[in-house]
């Protein structure tokens, strides 16, 4: 072989090896960019705030608690914890992050999802507060908010709202997009007036807490007017609107008895 040949073999194999680690600092760029658009989208994807790591863990034991909603009747008086929903309550009630509100809702038309919103606003944004968590006591005609369409159909809700309320628009999504915490001063996004609704505050970790007491009782005065359309038992009746309450809801024994609990385990009440 000769000399000139020999260098030039030498620059051929020397040039493989530039470009075989130059592709392989291209496929890791590329793998490395394609990572952090990942990150990227799965933070714009989650409708939490940064560093809201309890309230993630709660968002996820949550999710793990059963709700039955089957019942077929159900008493005045809950007895047993098999009645209401145990585990979520209890879950919401020994929940470890800090600070957490308690707001007394009963009044169907007032301010209560805009405070609700405004207060978690401020806890995450104002005082850096990411694992607030914001919780709604709904009984009395708050309570109507609850229960699903079949029930609000079924049942002619809107015309105990004098049908100022169509339809149960207080568990509408108007922003079904994600939510992106990145995005909290959009005047029309979900950190917005137009986030006042139990939907999108779900997505954000608020709890809504449901009261039996206000279903035993709001089913026996329909029941006592004869607005009863399956000719059901009052007991039934209660048992239907039970089974009926949108997803996410946890179910208690009683909200007034509720409140305290709350407050014996560290909540600041709101009305």
């Amino acid at each position: 072989m000769s000399g000139q040949n020999s260098v030039m073999i030498r620059r051929t194999a020397l040039k493989n090896i530039v470009l075989g680690i130059g592709g392989g600092l291209v496929v890791a760029q590329a793998g490395h960019l394609a990572w952090a658009r990942d990150d990227v989208e799965s933070a714009q994807a989650d409708p939490l705030p940064a560093g809201a790591v309890t309230l993630k863990d709660l968002q996820k034991r949550l999710e793990k608690a059963p709700r039955r909603r089957d019942f077929k009747t159900v008493p005045m008086i809950l007895t047993d914890p098999l009645q209401w929903d145990r585990e979520a309550l209890g879950e919401v009630i020994h929940y470890a992050g800090a600070p957490k509100q308690v707001w007394d809702n009963t009044d169907l038309e007032g301010p209560w999802l805009n405070l609700m919103r405004n207060a978690m606003n401020t806890q995450i944004w104002s005082f850096k507060h990411p694992n607030f968590l914001a919780v709604s006591a709904t009984h009395g005609a708050a309570h109507l908010a609850l229960y699903d369409d079949y029930i609000w159909d079924k049942y002619k809700i809107a015309k105990l709202t004098n049908d100022k309320y169509k339809t149960n628009v207080f568990i509408k999504d108007e922003l079904p997009g994600q939510i992106n915490p990145a995005d909290f001063e959009n005047q029309n996004g979900a950190f917005s007036p137009r986030g006042d609704s139990i939907a999108v505050l779900q997505k954000r970790e608020a709890v809504f807490l449901a009261c039996h007491n206000a279903i035993w009782e709001f089913t026996l005065s329909l029941h006592q007017k004869g607005v009863n359309p399956d000719r059901r038992s009052h007991a039934a009746m209660a048992a239907e609107f039970t089974n009926h309450l949108i997803p996410g809801v946890v179910l208690t024994p009683g909200i007034v008895g509720t409140l305290p609990e709350l407050m014996l385990a560290g909540y600041q009440y709101a009305k």
